[in-house]
């Protein structure tokens, strides 16, 4: 039985693989990649490897490669979606065997895999394993036979030991880069090198215009003028990025790539260089590596690029760890720089109550007095605000924000909030962050602007009434001074008679109002018909306004309705109404008020609508006649509606004012009123 090795990223191409073979004739390995099936490679136990060139996308070239380098003797099967002349010849060079298209059809591949694994297999050399000394790549270039006389592990563990001497500026992408090419000069004595790169830049602290994403800056150098290299770059939109991002692999300065672009030959000349190598970083190159031969002028063998190639594998990988650590140490930076300056408390405290974060406004309200080093710890915490951060550490539960009064200042108002921070799917908090703000300012504004607006309501209240006062005494104290010379006339007597009523019905009126006012939400609990309130207020709208040829029309719906409630209230509330549809047509005083119920039996309402032959309310003055001290005629405070709403209101009732052609008012009531 032959084992036929499948190399692919999805299980599904193995599957129909497998499918497409007889179980009896040949087994089927599965691996998802190279490393994975390693010790199948190296110890030829394979028959065959089909690769799924599709799914490794560009990088299955470099697959290839890694394929040949362990193994030179089994047959490579390569299927792809779409045949393209480029791949095809590149995958060629590089070793595969055939190139077949997707789907995989059974015939064509157990003919191929007949032919391929009927050939007596050939003697497999060992293992290519380059090494330290430029004299053997030199003679194993010139040898091929020789090459297992220089497979050393102790020289393999030198080269190792030698590069990973540049992992201590792992943190310095500039000094990692010069001990790189330092390393390359010392175990293959090359000439001339330089690092281009394609650095991302960050999002938060730099600006980047498109051109600038796709240019490659010099990052390193050795045996090249610094004077050519300040106004040197490449790009990955021509020459010799152009065609190592479209390639993905080595690229000589003789080759037909080159040869066919002329830019890319400039850019070799100018660099005096020989060879181009990507730097890839997983899945996409980030830089080029240019190279010259060796001091004795003699050109970098294959082996040597080889080794070249995959160090700079692993430098790729650090490079793009050292650019994210930069990019969140730039982040923390200037979020730290943010908390510092933010005016609010901020204060992150760990779970052994250590403080690890304080800005400026934390140490300025609850610092130590005395504290030289300017930090805080959390002994200098409000006893208040460090059991809040405890509580929240130990139960991991947010607290919602609250007022924080300090004893040793009095009159300072904070809003505090605790919320817990967790790593993972960690049910313990990691640290808490307390965020104060000062709101003593504000409250104090805030209370500066109440007491600004009652003093304008007062001085609105007290201008209005004494106008209104005034105007009711008026013609009692004109009456007054008259009083003693016409008292013996009985028409001075009539008049003097109206003029007390008229008076003390108008102060009266004013007193009522203010006392309606003055409530909070007392309500007197009584039970009556709506039909005998709605008349009482009727009248009493008559007596503060007695106008000929009056007409009430009311419909009741030929049912009573009993609500309860302060009767005292609502028909005070109702004649305020009435009284105002009265004044709206003097010359024809006529008030339509109907009736309706609503809703279920345990919540249902009545609804008192109040129609005058005015001239109606327009869609502004609807918003306004509720409104206190709003009124369009000379006298009065323009109190009366206010009034009915707020006791209309107290009932759990609405007051709505209907824009419409004739003045509407509407009184919502439930038919059971409860006290608040």
């Amino acid at each position: 039985m032959k084992t036929i090795l499948v190399l692919s990223p999805h299980p599904d191409f193995a599957e129909s693989v497998r499918a497409s073979l007889s179980p009896e004739l040949y087994r089927i390995v599965h691996r998802l990649n190279v490393e994975e099936a390693e010790p199948l490679i190296v110890h030829g136990l394979a028959s065959a490897c089909i690769l799924d060139a599709d799914l490794m996308g560009v990088e299955s070239v470099w697959v290839i490669e890694r394929l040949r380098r362990r193994d030179s003797k089994t047959p490579i099967i390569a299927y792809t979606e779409a045949t393209q002349s480029d791949w095809e010849e590149e995958a060629f060079l590089r070793g595969v065997t055939h190139i077949l298209t997707k789907p995989v059809r059974n015939r064509l591949l157990n003919s191929v895999l007949e032919r391929l694994t009927s050939q007596p297999p050939l003697p497999r050399p060992a293992a290519i394993v380059p090494t330290g000394n430029t004299a053997l790549f030199s003679r194993a270039a010139a040898d091929p036979a020789a090459v297992s006389r220089f497979v050393n592990a102790a020289q393999t563990l030198d080269v190792l030991r030698d590069f990973s001497s540049i992992l201590t500026h792992s943190l310095d992408a500039e000094a990692m880069l010069k001990q790189f090419l330092q390393f390359l000069r010392e175990i293959l004595s090359v000439n001339r090198a330089a690092i281009f790169l394609n650095r991302p830049c960050s999002p938060l602290t730099e600006v980047m215009s498109p051109e600038d994403t796709r240019r490659l800056r010099v990052a390193a150098a050795i045996g090249v003028s610094s004077g050519l290299l300040e106004h040197f770059e490449l790009s990955l939109d021509s020459g010799i990025g152009l065609q190592i991002s479209r390639l993905g692999r080595i690229l000589r300065r003789d080759s037909d790539e080159v040869r066919m672009d002329s830019e890319a030959q400039k850019e070799f000349e100018l660099l005096g260089a020989q060879v181009a190598v990507p730097i890839p970083n997983r899945d996409t190159v980030i830089g080029v590596a240019v190279f010259d031969g060796r001091v004795t002028g003699e050109p970098l063998v294959n082996v040597e690029l080889e080794l070249i190639f995959h160090l700079l594998e692993q430098v790729g990988l650090a490079l793009r760890n050292i650019w994210l650590h930069d990019q969140l140490a730039g982040n923390h930076e200037m979020m730290a720089d943010v908390l510092r300056e933010l005016s609010s408390v901020c204060i992150v405290v760990g779970r052994d109550l250590k403080v690890l974060h304080a800005n400026k406004a934390a140490r300025r309200h609850f610092g130590r007095k005395n504290e030289r080093t300017g930090g805080l710890e959390f002994s200098d915490l409000p006893q208040a605000l460090g059991a809040k951060i405890y509580q929240v550490l130990k139960t991991g539960a947010a607290l919602e924000p609250f007022r924080f009064e300090p004893e040793n200042s009095p009159g300072t108002i904070y809003s505090v909030s605790v919320v817990p921070f967790q790593r993972g799917n960690s049910a313990v908090p990691s640290s808490a962050l307390l965020t104060a703000d000062d709101l003593t300012q504000g409250e104090q504004l805030r209370r500066l602007e109440v007491e600004t607006a009652n003093l304008r309501l007062i001085r609105t209240m007290a201008d209005r009434m004494a106008h209104e006062i005034g105007n009711a005494m008026v013609p009692i104290s004109t009456h007054q001074q008259l009083l003693g010379e016409k008292f013996g006339d009985p028409e001075f007597r009539e008049s003097l008679d109206h003029a007390l009523g008229d008076g003390v019905k108008r102060v009266s009126r004013l007193i009522n109002q203010m006392r309606f006012l003055a409530r909070e939400g007392h309500i007197e609990q009584e039970t009556f018909p709506i039909e005998k309130l709605i008349k009482d207020a009727y009248l009493e709208a008559m007596r503060q306004q007695p106008v000929e040829g009056a007409q009430l029309k009311f419909d009741d719906g030929g049912k009573p309705l009993i609500v309860t409630g302060d009767r005292a209230a609502l028909k005070h509330a109702l004649a305020e109404i009435m009284l105002n549809a009265l004044q709206a047509n003097l010359k024809k005083p006529q008030i339509d008020i109907t009736l309706q119920t609503a809703g279920s039996n345990g919540d249902r309402e009545v609804t008192i609508q109040v129609q005058d032959h005015g001239t109606g309310f327009s869609a502004e003055s609807a918003k306004k006649v509720p409104s206190p001290f709003y009124t369009t005629r000379n006298v009065g405070l323009g109190l009366g509606l206010a009034v009915s709403q707020k006791i209309i209101e107290t009932h759990h009732g609405k007051l709505e004012i209907v824009p419409s052609p004739s003045g509407i008012v509407r009184v919502s009531l439930p038919m059971e009123v409860h006290a608040n």
